[in-house]
This record gives C-alpha cells, sequence and structure tokens, in this order.
C-alpha cells in the first residue's frame, strides 16, 4: 500500500497520524476479540460455553509445576507464584541465591 504522502496537506497528514495512532492502538484489542469470537466458536461445537470451561478449570486445581526445591529437604518446592515460602526466604537470607534453589 504506497500513499503519496507529498500530495497531503499538513492538516491531512495530521489527520492521518492520528487515524495510525488509533489504529495501532486499538489493534491487540481486536485480535484479541477475534482469538475470543473463535475460541467461543470452538467450544460451543463441543457443546459447551466458554465460561464453562473456564471455570471448571479454576475449579479443578490446575498448579503450576515447581520452579525451585529445598536445598536439604526435597519435599519442600514451590512454583515461583505467589507468596515466598519461608523456606526460601530463609536460604535467600542464608547467602544463597534464587537460582542455586532452581530445580535443575
Amino acid at each position: 500500500m504506497d500513499i503519496d504522502l507529498s500530495e497531503l496537506s499538513l492538516t491531512e497528514l495530521k489527520s492521518l497520524r492520528s487515524k495510525v495512532g488509533r489504529a495501532i492502538e486499538t489493534f491487540e484489542e481486536r485480535r484479541r476479540k477475534e482469538a475470543l469470537a473463535a475460541a467461543e466458536a470452538k467450544v460451543r461445537e463441543f457443546g459447551f460455553s466458554l465460561n464453562e470451561i473456564v471455570d471448571h478449570a479454576k475449579k479443578s486445581g490446575v498448579s503450576r509445576p515447581a520452579k525451585y526445591r529445598h536445598p536439604e529437604n526435597p519435599d519442600l518446592t514451590w512454583s515461583g507464584r505467589g507468596r515466598q515460602p519461608q523456606w526460601f526466604k530463609d536460604a535467600i537470607e542464608g547467602g544463597a541465591s534464587a537460582d542455586d534453589l532452581l530445580i535443575a
């Protein structure tokens, strides 16, 4: 798409700049709405609503995989999300780095 900008007046150029700015700002929101509509259509094919699927996922307690492990007690792990467990805080205060506690 080629637009000969040299033919436009200053007022037309400013108007075009404004319109382009708005188009850029709303692009991601338009794409999100398209994705939502596509997801809703797909789950309707299976006889569900998107809200039913989302509610089920929330209720099923999908957990995050552990990212950190206690250096001495491998049963103590943390996903890295939410509040830091006390063992993690203690290890950091004791001189360990978060990288030291990463699960390899």
